[in-house]
């Protein structure tokens, strides 16, 4: 017996559209891993700028005001950075994997990154109690759906 049946445009159409998404985030995680070895290659090229200051330095200063004068701002934050950019790629490869972004995964993110403005206002000592208070409360929010996200997981089969 002949299959009958009318082929599917949209269908058709859906599946194409995956595999062209697919492809775009396969893409764009390539390019997160190469801005994740260069971010890392810029952590230890700070790095050992901060340890040449430091061994220049070594004289004029006790040690522990050593390194500390030796560990520029641009560390900090580029290490801080790097934690975040370890967050967004988990994002990209968590959809590749299941093609959806789960909000546990995205509020990590978001969590990453409040953390990584909140420590970079304080250790510059320039932050202002409205913007601590602020961040400190989206911090709450990010926190809180994180574990909504836990509580509440959505089932495969889309139910609660």
């Amino acid at each position: 017996m002949a299959d009958t049946s009318i082929p599917n445009p949209k269908g058709h159409a859906l599946r194409l559209y995956r595999i062209i998404l697919d492809f775009i985030v396969a893409v764009l995680v390539f390019v997160m891993v190469l801005t994740l070895i260069g971010a890392v290659l810029g952590v230890l090229m700070d790095f050992l700028a901060a340890a040449n200051a430091l061994r220049g330095d070594l004289k004029l200063h006790n040690l522990s005001h050593g390194v500390v004068d030796a560990l520029d701002k641009q560390l900090v934050i580029d290490v801080l950075s790097v934690f975040v950019l370890i967050e967004l790629f988990r994002t990209f490869t968590d959809y590749l994997e299941f093609h959806r972004v789960r909000l546990r995964i995205l509020s990590e993110v978001g969590i990453a990154f409040v953390l990584r403005e909140i420590f970079i206002g304080l250790y510059d000592h320039h932050i202002q109690y409205l913007d601590m208070m602020a961040l400190t409360g989206l911090l709450a929010v990010l926190v809180a759906t994180r574990i909504a996200s836990i509580v509440f997981r959505a089932r495969d089969d889309g139910s609660m």
